[in-house]
């Protein structure tokens, strides 16, 4: 049976995949995100500059891939940032700077962009390739002083993009989304069934039995 690599440490990739069937094998890449967005151009687009940290991702971890493993797989490799007003969101990494985010994107509206790469390896090599970036539009809510600090104290803005989730506590200060759900959350399933279906491969074929 083909193994499904997971090149995230996001509990909630690895979540919306084990609910849709699938569990996956987990590997996480060395990849120096920030590192890699500053060598960017200045003028590189959102949706190709998630693409391109989701792709490094993937092939990261395609090189510690044990032989057994790389003998029959599939890498997939996501990335999430936050597009509003012209800029790019990543994780806050600070309790201060998450505060100072949602203080600025309450009552407005946003577009979490998650880059998805997939690599289709056989007998340890790699046989197809595919990167898309899926785009689901967020309208943010205005949450209390007293709801953001409670938020922000609960330390989960910090380590998301954009500062928010949709499956967590942030959920209660989201009024509405236009798309994919699951995309919000980091891997966009109808987009990843479509890179599967292009690679040779069914979801039905990877279900955890």
């Amino acid at each position: 049976m083909t193994t499904v690599v997971l090149g995230s440490a996001s509990s909630g990739r690895l979540r919306v995949l084990r609910q849709a069937g699938i569990d996956p094998l987990v590997v996480v890449s060395d990849v120096d995100e920030d590192a890699l967005r500053a060598s960017l151009e200045p003028d590189t687009p959102p949706e190709a500059v998630v693409a391109k940290l989701a792709n490094a991702k993937a092939v990261s971890v395609a090189a510690q891939l044990p032989e057994d493993v790389a003998f029959d797989c599939v890498v997939l490799g996501c990335d999430s940032l936050l597009y509003r007003d012209g800029e790019l969101y990543g994780k806050p990494g600070s309790a201060v700077a998450a505060r100072l985010q949602w203080r600025s994107m309450a009552g407005s509206v946003g577009h979490l962009l998650t880059g998805h790469a997939l690599l289709r390896i056989s007998a340890g090599v790699i046989t197809h390739t595919d990167s898309e970036t899926g785009s689901t539009t967020v309208h943010f809510g205005r949450p209390s002083e007293e709801e953001l600090t409670a938020y922000v104290d609960s330390g989960e803005p910090v380590h998301v993009a954009g500062a928010f989730t949709l499956d967590g506590l942030g959920g209660w200060f989201i009024e509405r989304i236009e798309g994919d759900p699951s995309n919000v959350i980091g891997l966009s399933l109808p987009l990843l069934q479509r890179m599967l279906r292009n690679a040779g491969l069914s979801v039905a074929q990877l279900w955890t039995r």
